[in-house]
């Protein structure tokens, strides 16, 4: 089905990273392969090779050949390819062409020229086989990460495709959303379709893949059956680079009622006439790092971005060292690093973007520090948007550890983060917390939150603490 063979593949943007050299691949009808391996080392690549983006959008110079379906990619247009290959990439958004559900969900079908009725009878096949129905009728902004992800998935679904090319997709999901992501896999898989999955997050794929290749560095490291694979411990995964393949299934903190440095009481937020949220109820303390877990669309990132003096809250209080904060108090104490990175990233190149944030006590020297501890000081001169993923990811982080407020948030730090870089960001955030920081994160990363954090609360349920010594 899938025959990639002896592929060279070097981007012309002098990018360092996703360059690949003699990838072979071969995948069968039906199979399920998983590529991982750590950020920027070609897996994305090479589902650009599957899907036609290379060579057909993304400019390199491009030796060996791929075949789809025994049509050679270079030689096949990209419209007649996408009627074999469905792509599912890691931020949804950059997939969409329509504001509403239903628009999207037609607008593969009508794009290939498919009769009217049958585009009908197919949406409700799809509605049906993925259980959707609460997706329909619905404004795509108004979703939440979850949805997004699953109307993304559900669009591809009713072109039915017989190749699924998934790019990190659960790398913005809470677990409910993982498990219906899995769900998702595990119908197209009774189909007999073949899929590639490129991902960082393992655990919620041992029941479905066939096939696990492990890229380096641009080259095939190794190859395992899935029963060779799952049969791996956390630790040998680590040590290629590799998420944990197990994450512990329950919290395992212990209730203690605390008064923080930061309180919020009672607080309310709401969109016009919508509860957001509302009478929540935590605290936490210099020096301690505290998770906030929920569903997609919980209120999460409304409730980050009330603390930093984004938006007003409806009621309630937020408290510094006992004193009530407004708007510009909070704007001034806090820094927010966002979810999606690429809204916040302004500098013309990598260190340009760490002059623009830093504090007046911040040298040159440990910037560059700063840098080289996040694996991103040779980029120093790239321009942020010829990035990956998660070395913008990265850069976000830094540009946080140097603003130097006393309160820092972070939406989803480690969405599509290896482990590596998991840990830098886990130990950076305890080295900032031990300076006397304030440390918020939002996370649906269990294996983060059991590594990095002293407390968590759930939206909508108590606060829960526990002491430093237990993190992992």
């Amino acid at each position: 089905m899938i025959a990639i063979k002896n592929v060279d593949f070097s981007y012309t943007e002098e990018k360092k990273h996703g360059n690949i050299q003699n990838i072979t691949i071969n995948v069968a009808s039906g199979e399920c392969v998983l590529l991982c391996g750590k950020s920027g080392c070609g897996k994305t690549t090479i589902t650009k090779l599957i899907n036609g983006l290379i060579p057909h959008f993304y400019n390199g110079e491009l030796s060996g050949e791929t075949v789809v379906d025994d049509m050679k990619v270079a030689d096949t247009p990209l419209y007649k390819l996408s009627q074999k290959v469905g792509s599912v990439f890691q931020n949804p958004k950059s997939q969409f062409f329509n504001i509403d559900s239903d628009s999207e969900l037609a607008f593969g079908l009508e794009n290939n020229g498919v009769a009217p009725e049958k585009i009908r009878t197919r949406i409700d096949k799809t509605v049906a086989d993925l259980h959707i129905e609460h997706l329909l009728h619905r404004n795509v902004f108004s979703m939440s990460g979850g949805e997004k992800q699953s109307l993304a998935f559900a669009s591809i679904y009713a072109m039915n495709p017989d190749i699924y090319v998934l790019d990190e997709p659960s790398a913005n999901l809470d677990i409910g959303a993982v498990e219906t992501l899995k769900a998702q896999i595990q119908q197209i898989k009774l189909q007999g379709k073949s899929i590639v999955i490129a991902e960082h997050r393992l655990y919620y794929l041992t029941d479905l893949i066939d096939r696990v290749i492990v890229i380096a560095d641009g080259h095939i490291e190794k190859e395992f059956t899935r029963e060779e694979f799952i049969s791996l411990t956390n630790e040998e995964c680590h040590k290629m680079g590799l998420r944990s393949l197990t994450v512990p299934n329950h919290l395992g903190y212990t209730f203690a009622d605390s008064t923080g440095t930061l309180e919020i009481k009672h607080l309310t937020v709401k969109n016009k006439k919508h509860i957001i949220f509302e009478d929540l109820n935590f605290s936490v303390s210099e020096g301690n790092i505290l998770g906030v877990l929920g569903e997609n669309g919980a209120g999460k990132t409304t409730l980050m971005r009330c603390l930093s003096g984004l938006i007003k809250e409806h009621s309630g209080e937020i408290c510094y060292e006992g004193k009530p904060m407004k708007l510009k108090s909070r704007n001034k104490l806090c820094y927010m690093i966002m979810q999606d990175v690429n809204h916040q990233l302004f500098g013309e190149s990598v260190w340009n973007e760490c002059e623009l944030c830093r504090d007046k006590n911040i040298t040159d020297e440990q910037i560059e520090q700063i840098l080289k501890s996040f694996d991103l000081f040779e980029f120093k001169d790239k321009h942020p948007m010829a990035l990956s993923g998660g070395q913008k990811q990265r850069l976000a982080i830094a540009t946080g550890v140097i603003v130097e407020k006393k309160i820092l948030i972070f939406d989803e730090p480690t969405s599509g983060l290896d482990y590596e870089h998991m840990v830098t960001v886990s130990e950076t955030l305890k080295y900032l917390a031990d300076l006397g920081h304030i440390i918020i994160v939002v996370t649906h990363d269990l294996e983060f939150l059991y590594n990095t954090c002293d407390a968590v609360i759930q939206m909508g349920k108590k606060v829960y603490f526990s002491p430093k010594q237990n993190r992992i």
